[in-house]
């Protein structure tokens, strides 16, 4: 599929860069070529009137057949355009009929030559005109005058193969830059697609995972749900085992429901939510007073240092979660008669939180990944401590929200330390 979208986004984009540099190009060799023709128009009627000023033709003509012959010219140019010396040209002099009457040109050209020239100018005799004779191109004039028509020939190859070149060399950019436009689209397009494949394994091992965690507890309801219909004649309270066990099912998908609940509701509320700066320092001491009695419970040591009246702007109320949620981490996964400690300072502009567990620890390669969704370093342990992996994901949606970072790091067999840095709220 990613495959296909890519190809899809390569596809696209070659089109519209093919396009646009088509409508550049076309734009330039459009006005190349009026500026091409332009300059033969005015080089031919420069040429076309210094040889119809009686002055140019060096004292006469030579007239009869068209024999070729050649007149001399003289040095120089009818005002300030070019003169047949610097042009290869020549002029023609026909009857009404297209008979070669005269010729005036510096070229010893035969008269076959001149005759399929002139031929090229009776077959299309406009004032303006253009043909290709002998591998050279020639734009030509056509004059009447009283005797017949006056031609003048005017060689144009030079200028046509700028307009050439100019085609060659569109071709030749345009293939080259295809080729480097399709590289760098390529390897963009598999930068930008990465992040979207990236979700969208994710979201796929996000509901595979949730179809997991519900398919499990609906199992057991539905056993203890088949001994209760097996056993209808006895009595509740000899029944009250497979009951209990409904129950537990039924709770412990409630509350996985309502973290994935909110997770989405914090996800859609991320821009609408309102902030206010609030005491985080009492936010933790409250929660540190409700988890005393859990730690007590397990036989853990809990100390705490918490720096008085720091502020912070977000909700209250989901920073204490966020608390909440890392000690109870931290007491699940702390050994036996080990130790939890909680610091909350100020760092520069930021306020550290930092929750510390004796245990086990979490292995390098976890550290990145137990923020993810149903992600958990020790499943079949976690199971059994009733986590689904989403306490953190929570965690680091909260402090995410409130333009913080969340990260942990660990020492295996020793202690694991999770830190939560949020900026410290502005004077209002």
């Amino acid at each position: 599929m990613f495959t296909k979208l890519r190809n899809r986004f390569l596809v696209v984009n070659l089109v519209i860069i093919t396009f646009i540099m088509l409508v550049a190009f076309a734009a330039i060799y459009t006005i190349t070529y009026q500026n091409v023709r332009n300059d033969i128009d005015m080089e031919l009627q420069r040429v076309s009137e210094f040889y119809r000023d009686p002055g140019g033709f060096g004292g006469g003509q030579f007239k009869g057949g068209g024999e070729g012959k050649r007149s001399q010219q003289p040095k120089g140019g009818f005002g300030d355009g070019p003169s047949p010396e610097r042009s290869v040209s020549f002029s023609m002099q026909t009857d009404a009929q297209w008979n070669v009457t005269s010729t005036n040109s510096r070229f010893d050209m035969d008269d076959e030559f001149y005759a399929s020239a002139i031929g090229k100018a009776a077959a299309n005799p406009t004032k303006d005109g253009q043909f290709v004779l002998d591998g050279n191109r020639w734009a030509y004039t056509v004059q009447q005058n009283g005797s017949g028509y006056s031609v003048v020939f005017l060689d144009v190859t030079a200028q046509h193969k700028i307009l050439t070149n100019l085609v060659y060399t569109f071709l030749a950019v345009g293939f080259a830059m295809l080729i480097v436009i399709y590289l760098t689209s390529r390897y963009f397009a598999n930068r930008s697609i990465a992040p979207v494949k990236e979700a969208f394994d994710k979201q796929r091992q996000f509901i595979a995972d949730a179809s997991h965690e519900l398919k499990t507890p609906l199992a057991v309801i539905n056993t203890n749900a088949d001994v209760l219909l097996s056993n209808s004649d006895d009595k509740i309270a000899h029944q009250s085992k497979w009951l209990h066990h409904i129950k537990s099912e039924t709770e412990r998908m409630k509350t996985l429901t309502n973290d994935l609940l909110y997770l989405t509701e914090i996800d859609d509320a991320r821009a609408g939510m309102l902030f206010a700066n609030f005491n985080v320092s009492e936010a933790v001491e409250s929660i540190i007073l409700t988890m005393e009695a859990v730690v007590f419970e397990k036989d853990l040591e809990l100390s705490y240092d918490i720096d008085p009246d720091l502020t912070v702007r977000g909700n209250a109320e989901q920073f204490k979660q966020v608390v909440m949620i890392l000690l109870d981490n931290a007491i699940k996964y702390a050994n036996p008669k080990g130790s939890i400690s909680l610091a909350l300072k100020k760092r520069h502009h930021d306020v550290l939180l930092t929750v510390t567990n004796t245990g086990d620890g979490i292995p390098a390669e976890h550290l990145d990944r137990i923020f993810d969704r149903f992600y958990r370093a020790d499943k079949s342990r976690t199971r059994k401590q009733g986590g689904y992996g989403l306490g953190l994901a929570i965690a680091k949606s909260i402090v995410e929200q409130h333009r913080g970072r969340i990260y942990a790091k660990s020492a295996p067999k020793e202690t694991t330390a999770f830190f939560v840095q949020l900026p410290v709220a502005s004077a209002p």
